[in-house]
């Protein structure tokens, strides 16, 4: 959707701040649902139950209350979501070895056909001492990352 594409505001259907909120018949039961999609994306972000009308049979309509707060949820659901994955993907630990302060980084690159991991490790003046391929299961901990250093950051025997 464009910035210049006008708003839609109907009583089930919300566009704008780079959403479209749907109210939709809940599958599971007879109550209503919303479903927030962000502009250009195929599948809804977030879904969640939508409050019955006064007649307790049809949707409350949307208004720009409801709208603003869905946005803002939708929004934050997502920021959370990309962190959990950053999170998942990109491991960091410092570890005193051998040869002194070190940081180990892992990440993953998550690769359908083949996932990987680099391994990597800096000084405390953040230059890189090691940089090696692993395989995507390679568990990171204080352990781990000591003897890699004092093993003078030779390729670890699979871990996963």
């Amino acid at each position: 959707m464009t910035e210049s594409a006008p708003k839609i505001q109907e009583p089930r259907l919300w566009t704008g701040d780079g959403w479209t909120a749907q109210v939709i018949k809940n599958e599971d039961d007879d109550g209503w649902a919303v479903a927030m999609v962000k502009d250009g994306e195929p599948e809804p972000a977030l879904v969640g139950p939508w409050t019955m009308g006064r007649d307790k049979k049809n949707p409350k309509p949307l208004d720009g209350n409801a709208f603003s707060t869905l946005v803002k949820t939708a929004n934050e659901f997502v920021r959370r979501h990309e962190q959990q994955l950053h999170a998942s993907l990109h491991q960091s630990i410092t570890v005193t070895a051998a040869a002194g302060r070190v940081t180990v980084n892992l990440d993953i690159v998550p690769d359908e056909d083949n996932p990987y991991a680099m391994l990597s490790a800096q000084d405390d003046g953040g230059e890189t001492l090691a940089e090696i391929k692993v395989s995507a299961g390679y568990k990171l901990n204080r352990s781990s990352a000591v003897a890699w250093a004092d093993g003078g950051f030779a390729k670890p025997k699979d871990r996963s």
